[in-house]
C-alpha cells in the first residue's frame, strides 16, 4: 500500500521523500522537467500541467489535428501522444510561433485571408502548416493538400491554401510584420493592431 494514500489517523503518516522529475522536454526553447504519469497525453501535460492552453483537445483519436504540435521539428497529434514518448525530445507549440513585435508569417497570412472562422482548429492548422513551410518553402497545391490533413469544421481549406501560399511568399522576400506585406490584395488592417493581432491567432484558449 502507498502510504501516501493511507489516511493519518489509522496511524500511519503520510509522508514521501520528495522525488526529481523523471522525464523533461524541451519545451518552446527551455528545458522543462515533466511532473506528470509517464502516460498522461501530451496534449493534457501541456494544458493542465504546464498551462499552455493554445493546443486544443478536437477528437482524442488523432483525427481532427486540432491538438497539432511540433515534436523535434515534425507535426504531431498530441492527443494520442504518452508524454513519456516525447522524453528528451524538442517540443513546439502555437506559444511560441510568433510573437506581438514579430508575428509569424503564417499568422499574418492567416488574418489578410481571413482563414480564421469559429477558429477551433486554428492553433492546429497553424502548427501543421509552420511544419510544411519549414521543410517545403515553397510548395505546390499537391503538397498542401497531401500535408493539411486537419479538419475544419468551418470549411476554410480554400483560405487556408491561399494563406499558406501567401506566407510561403512573404517568407521569400523577407516580411517581418503586417505593415510590409507584399500586395497580394490584402484584406487585413494595416499597422500595428494588425501584428498584435496576427500574433494572437490560435493562441487563444
Amino acid at each position: 500500500m502507498n502510504p501516501r494514500h493511507c489516511p493519518d489517523h489509522i496511524g500511519i503518516v503520510a509522508h514521501s521523500s520528495p522525488q526529481e522529475p523523471d522525464l523533461e522536454i524541451t519545451l518552446n526553447g527551455k528545458p522543462t522537467p515533466i511532473d506528470s504519469d509517464p502516460a498522461m497525453p501530451l496534449l493534457w501535460v501541456l494544458r493542465d500541467v504546464l498551462n499552455l492552453t493554445g493546443t486544443k483537445f478536437g477528437c482524442g483519436v488523432a483525427a481532427c489535428g486540432a491538438c497539432t504540435v511540433h515534436v523535434d521539428g515534425q507535426a504531431a497529434k498530441s492527443c494520442v501522444m504518452p508524454v513519456s514518448m516525447v522524453n528528451g525530445k524538442k517540443i513546439k507549440t502555437i506559444e511560441s510561433l510568433g510573437t506581438p513585435d514579430k508575428p509569424h508569417p503564417l499568422q499574418i497570412a492567416w488574418i489578410a485571408e481571413q482563414v480564421p472562422q469559429c477558429g477551433y482548429c486554428q492553433s492546429g492548422m497553424l502548427m501543421a502548416a509552420a511544419a510544411l513551410l519549414d521543410r517545403n518553402p515553397k510548395p505546390t497545391d499537391a503538397d498542401i493538400d497531401a500535408a493539411m490533413t486537419n479538419l475544419c469544421r468551418c470549411g476554410t481549406y480554400q483560405r487556408v491554401r491561399a494563406a499558406i501560399h501567401r506566407a510561403a511568399d512573404m517568407a521569400k522576400v523577407g516580411v517581418t510584420s503586417s505593415a510590409d506585406r507584399p500586395p497580394l490584395g490584402a484584406r487585413a488592417p494595416s499597422g500595428g493592431s494588425a501584428a498584435r493581432e496576427a500574433a494572437n491567432v490560435g493562441v487563444r484558449s
